[in-house]
């Protein structure tokens, strides 16, 4: 099994981690805006990968 498959499956049997994903990457994805080099995109993995670091100690 990949890492990736084992993320998935994480957030699959994890309730709420989904969504607390998704709420930090908007914020992420809002908060990189106005920053230049890293822009909304870069923002959204790193609060949704911020969330999930969060959730999974």
């Amino acid at each position: 099994m990949s890492q990736l498959d084992e993320v998935q499956a994480n957030i699959k049997t994890t309730p709420g981690l989904g969504k607390s994903m998704a709420k930090w990457g908007a914020l992420g994805a809002v908060v990189a805006i106005p920053v230049p080099f890293v822009g909304p995109v870069i923002g959204a993995i790193a609060g949704a990968g911020y969330a999930y670091m969060k959730r999974n100690k």
